[in-house]
C-alpha cells in the first residue's frame, strides 16, 4: 500500500523513536495541506507528509521531515508508516469527498488522539464529525467570515471563538485619545474590554486602567462578536 517514498527513513525503529512523538501528519498535500506542513517546518515541528501523487511528493521533498507516496485510506498503509503512533494528523484532502472520509475513518480508527480534517461543505463536515474527527476546519467558508468582518468595519484584523467571542485589533475611536481606559469608560459603554495595546514602533503590551491611549495607537478589544463589530465602527 505504501509506494515509493521521499525522505522516509528505512528501518526497524518505529516513527516516534525517529522523530519523536511531536511528529504531526499532514494528508493530502494540495494547497491547504502544503501551506500547513511548511508553516509547521517553520516552527520546528517535525511533519511526516503523505500524498498519493508522485509529482506532489517530489514537489516538497526535502521541505518536510519526512515525505510519503501512500494510499491514506488503507489502515495497513498508514500503520506501515507507524502513523498510529502519532498524536496528530491533519487530513487536508478536500475535493475527494471519498478519500477525505476513508482517511478520517482510519484515522480515528488507529485511535490518533488528535485529528483535524478540512470540509468543503456543511454535509462533508457533518459527516467527518459524526466519524469522530475531532477538529474540523473550512478554510475557504472561514476565511469568508473574517474578510466580511473586516470589509464591514474598521478592524485591522478578527479572530472568532466559540459561543459568539471574538478579538479585534483596530485603532482606538477618536473620543479615546488622550484618555486613560479607565476615563473612556469602554466596557461600560460598549461592553468590551481593551486587553492590549500596541505604540508605534513598540511590541503589544497589557492594557491597565491607567493605561493611556495616544493618537497612532493599535489596541486589542475582546468581547461579544456583535459589540466588538459596534465597536470598531466608531471613529
Amino acid at each position: 500500500n505504501v509506494g515509493a517514498s521521499t525522505n522516509f527513513p528505512k528501518g526497524g525503529r518505529s516513527l516516534a523513536d525517529r522523530t519523536g512523538t511531536g511528529v504531526v501528519v499532514v494528508i493530502g498535500l494540495g494547497r491547504f495541506g502544503k501551506s500547513l506542513a511548511l508553516e509547521l517546518m517553520k516552527s520546528d515541528t517535525e511533519v511526516l507528509g503523505i500524498d498519493s501523487d508522485s509529482d506532489t511528493i517530489q514537489s516538497v521533498s526535502g521541505r518536510l521531515t519526512h515525505a510519503v507516496v501512500a494510499d491514506s485510506t488503507k489502515e495497513e498503509a498508514l500503520r506501515q508508516l507507524s502513523v498510529h503512533e502519532c498524536d496528530r494528523a491533519v487530513v487536508g484532502i478536500g475535493t475527494n469527498l471519498e478519500a477525505s472520509i476513508l482517511t478520517a475513518s482510519v484515522l480515528v480508527q488507529l485511535g490518533v488522539p488528535n485529528i483535524w480534517a478540512k470540509a468543503i461543505s456543511n454535509a462533508h463536515a457533518r459527516i467527518l464529525t459524526q466519524l469522530g474527527v475531532h477538529h474540523v476546519v473550512r478554510p475557504e467558508h472561514d476565511m469568508g467570515l473574517r474578510v466580511a468582518h473586516l470589509v464591514r468595519g474598521r478592524m485591522l484584523d478578527y479572530i472568532e471563538f466559540e459561543d459568539g467571542f471574538a478579538m479585534v485589533k483596530t485603532n482606538p475611536p477618536g473620543y479615546m485619545i488622550g484618555k486613560t481606559l479607565r476615563e473612556t469608560g469602554v466596557r461600560r459603554q460598549y461592553d468590551v474590554t481593551v486587553v492590549a495595546i500596541k505604540r508605534a514602533g513598540q511590541g503589544f503590551m497589557y492594557a491597565t486602567p491607567e493605561t493611556v491611549v495616544s493618537a497612532g495607537d493599535t489596541i486589542i478589544v475582546s468581547g461579544r462578536t456583535s459589540d466588538t463589530e459596534r465597536f470598531s465602527e466608531l471613529s
